[in-house]
C-alpha cells in the first residue's frame, strides 16, 4: 500500500510541476490596446499593431505582433515589438529582407557588425543568407514593415537568442 501511495504521490508531484511549467510557458501576451498606446506614445503609428505573433513566439524575446499588409505580390507585414522585444538571430533563404522603420526606436544587427539604429523613415536591406536580428530598443516599442519575395523556396532559419546586444 505504501508503494502505491508513493507512486501516486510522485505522479501528483510530476503533474503539479508540469502544470506550473505549462502555465509559465504560455504566458498571456500584452494586450493589443496597451501595445497600440505604447506605439503611439513613441511616434504616430502608421500601421495597426495586428495580432499577437504566436507563430514565431519561440523565435522572439518578448512580445511581438504582426499585421499582414499584402496578400499578393511581395510579402509585407507590419511587425510591432513591445518594450524591447527582438527576434533571435536568423537567416532568410531564397530572398533578401527589407526592413522599413515605421514607428518608435529599433535596432538591427548583421552578424560580425555593430548594432545599427532603425528609426521611422529609415530602411535597410538584409541580403539573402545573412545572419541578423532586429527589434525594439530597450524600454521602447518599435514597428517596422518587413518585405520579402513571395516565391517557392523562401524560408527563415531560426537560430540562437540574441544575448546582451551592445545597444543603448
Amino acid at each position: 500500500m505504501r508503494k502505491n501511495f508513493l507512486k501516486k504521490a510522485g505522479l501528483l508531484s510530476f503533474c503539479a510541476v508540469l502544470i506550473m511549467n505549462v502555465g509559465t510557458a504560455f504566458a498571456a501576451p500584452t494586450d493589443v490596446a496597451v501595445v497600440q498606446k505604447a506605439l503611439e506614445e513613441e511616434t504616430a503609428a502608421a500601421f495597426p499593431v495586428g495580432v499577437y505573433n504566436a507563430r514565431n513566439g519561440d523565435h522572439f524575446t518578448g512580445d511581438s505582433y504582426v499585421a499582414p499588409l499584402s496578400s499578393i505580390g511581395p510579402m509585407a507585414a507590419a511587425v510591432t515589438f513591445y518594450d524591447g522585444a527582438r527576434t533571435h538571430w536568423h537567416v532568410h533563404h531564397g530572398s533578401c529582407q527589407i526592413l522599413l522603420g515605421a514607428a518608435g526606436e529599433g535596432y538591427y544587427q548583421i552578424w560580425g557588425e555593430k548594432p545599427q539604429k532603425l528609426l521611422p523613415g529609415k530602411s535597410v536591406t538584409i541580403p539573402e543568407g545573412v545572419k541578423h536580428w532586429h527589434g525594439a530598443a530597450p524600454h521602447h516599442t518599435f514597428q517596422h514593415v518587413a518585405v520579402m519575395e513571395r516565391k517557392e523556396g523562401v524560408s527563415t532559419e531560426w537560430l540562437e537568442a540574441v544575448v546582451h546586444p551592445d545597444i543603448e
